[in-house]
């Protein structure tokens, strides 16, 4: 049985309330609050997942609804098809097994695909399988393609239910932006809807050491939260996932686990003369050789776990940044007792706040990681001088390592507004898209509108509040917001890959569908906006159709 990493103390869990499960045929013990990932990760369980086309081992990638590796399908009376490994709550008596893997993840026959990778590009199987005909083929294709299996319809869960709500300010995201925009529009009497996809409340904040209003940021998620119950005008949803952003305004949001006996899933048909998008961001992981090896995750992940699970993902560490925000995470690492072995930062020159946060810890500067060494996971990461673009030079160092905390910088979650038919533009600081102009009553606020620092964050999701209920013909509170202290400036130097060392480096820039840069032309950073600039043309020419066909529909 593998060490177990579960740290002593702290988390948000409770150790009161141990769960048995099962995975892979192996019974496991976490607690009340866990995830699947996160109970696995403290057993020790590195290999949880074979890639899709490839079955190559794969491991625990993130801590959210982002996960592309690790896939599972659950058995037993809460069967379900491909479900991340990430959001599953755990649960006394789950039973879980890997998916794409025969006979099992550790040992899966169908590995031998990494041999012949050159031939099996993109539909390999329409372009190779045609002679003499499809059809003496397509059993055993079909046999090997797909992830889960169906679920058995007589034995699905409870029942699924449909409401139809209608409500001055739906808000979507319930954290530090979306929470206080939630108050400052109940405060000015609207009547609100917050959803959140989280199993609680608190977005980044759970998984952080921030102080807000002089306490710890999840006493004040509590507090909040406490406030917000408390109003009768506010209705709350937790694992409730808005995933559609129709015409007119109306937001479709599917609950999970309503707490009404009989019901498996809700979904809501939700109606909101505003809507204030809080859905935060998203850390973008760093392409290099051999970068989905079970033990690379991103940093933000790291923290997560840390913080909200009480898990060490590793016990001796290597940080691959292009950004000030893994300083915090290095920082944190050492803390919880990780040897955090060097800070690799592919910048030439590191902020002083950044560095402040890692006193005595090595820092690589002007460095990128080039790939990875290991079997089934993570025992080096190889280092090597940057050359100023995305290339490495000069000799190669190994540093041993079990975990590798990846940041390549954030993407605000910009999904609904894109889905509003919202426009966004490139902010070339971030490395990434932002929203621009809306098309609907609807409003980003916080990280999903690019402001990654905590009091900007706080200060927009008050302003977000406000216009939305004086949008809606309400009063609008005088609020202070809440104060926090920031953190070091994010300073991201865009860095999108990291060129092959050798012609048989597999770097994945697609670890889900197991895509690979293979070697293809990059284009200068300068290109690569120049590109995104002229898409977001030709998003805002397609935008001006569909509103001129809208218009002429309601005219006639």
């Amino acid at each position: 049985m593998p060490e177990s990493l579960r740290l002593p103390q702290g988390g948000l869990i409770d150790r009161d309330k141990p769960l048995s499960f099962r995975f892979n045929g192996t019974r496991y013990q976490g607690f009340a609050g866990d995830t699947l990932a996160s109970a696995l990760l403290a057993a020790g369980v590195r290999l949880t997942a074979r890639s899709f086309k490839y079955h190559r081992p794969r491991g625990i990638t993130s801590a959210g609804p982002e996960e592309p590796t690790s896939m599972v399908e659950l058995l037993g009376d809460r069967q379900s098809a491909t479900q991340p490994i990430t959001t599953l709550q755990l649960q006394e008596g789950m039973e879980a097994r890997s998916v794409n893997c025969w006979p099992s993840a550790r040992f899966d026959l169908l590995a031998v695909n990494q041999w012949f990778a050159r031939l099996l590009p993109a539909s390999f199987y329409y372009k190779t399988f045609m002679w003499p005909n499809w059809l003496l083929y397509e059993p055993a294709i079909r046999h090997a393609a797909g992830l889960s299996h169906a679920p058995d319809a007589d034995k699905v869960p409870g029942i699924y239910e449909t409401r139809y709500w209608h409500c001055d300010v739906l808000v979507v995201g319930a954290g530090p932006a979306g929470l206080t925009a939630t108050i400052a529009a109940a405060q000015a009497g609207c009547r609100v809807l917050l959803v959140d996809e989280g199993l609680e409340p608190g977005g980044a904040l759970l998984a952080r050491r921030d102080s807000i209003d002089g306490m710890p940021g999840v006493d004040w998620v509590r507090a909040r939260v406490a406030q917000i119950d408390s109003m009768p005008n506010v209705r709350r949803l937790v694992q409730a996932s808005a995933w559609a952003y129709r015409e007119a305004n109306m937001v479709i949001v599917t609950e999970r686990e309503p707490g009404r006996n009989g019901v498996f899933q809700r979904t809501w048909r939700v109606r909101a003369r505003r809507v204030v998008i809080a859905t935060g961001a998203l850390e973008r992981p760093l392409v290099f050789h051999d970068n989905d090896r079970p033990g690379v995750m991103l940093a933000s992940a790291v923290q997560t776990y840390l913080h909200r699970f009480a898990v060490q993902p590793g016990r001796r560490a290597v940080v691959f940044t292009n950004n000030s925000s893994a300083y915090e995470v290095a920082a944190d690492m050492r803390a919880a007792g990780i040897e955090v072995a060097a800070i690799v930062d592919a910048r030439a020159q590191v902020p002083p706040d950044a560095l402040a946060l890692v006193t005595g810890i090595r820092v690589l500067a002007g460095q990128v990681v080039v790939g990875t060494s290991g079997r089934r996971s993570l025992r080096a990461a190889l280092v090597c001088a940057r050359d100023g673009g995305g290339s490495a030079h000069g000799n190669t160092e190994r540093i041993d390592c079990d975990l590798l905390a990846v940041s390549g910088g954030w993407n605000p979650v910009v999904h609904l507004f894109s889905q509003s038919r919202g426009t966004l533009r490139y902010e070339s600081e971030l490395g990434s898209f932002v929203p621009d102009q809306p098309a609907q009553g609807a409003r980003c606020a916080g990280a999903a509108r690019g402001l990654l620092d905590l009091p900007a964050a706080l200060s927009d999701g008050v302003r977000a509040g406000v216009e939305a209920a004086e949008a809606c013909g309400f009063a609008a509170p005088t609020l202070e917001p809440a104060v926090a202290s920031p953190g070091p400036a994010h300073a991201t130097e865009v860095l999108w890959h990291v060129a092959p060392m050798g012609a048989g480096d597999k770097a994945f820039v697609d670890l889900q569908h197991d895509a690979l840069v293979a070697g293809q032309d990059i284009a200068p950073d300068d290109h690569v906006v120049a590109r995104l600039g002229e898409q977001a043309e030709l998003r805002d020419l397609a935008r001006i159709d569909i509103q001129v066909v809208e218009d002429q529909v309601i005219g006639d």
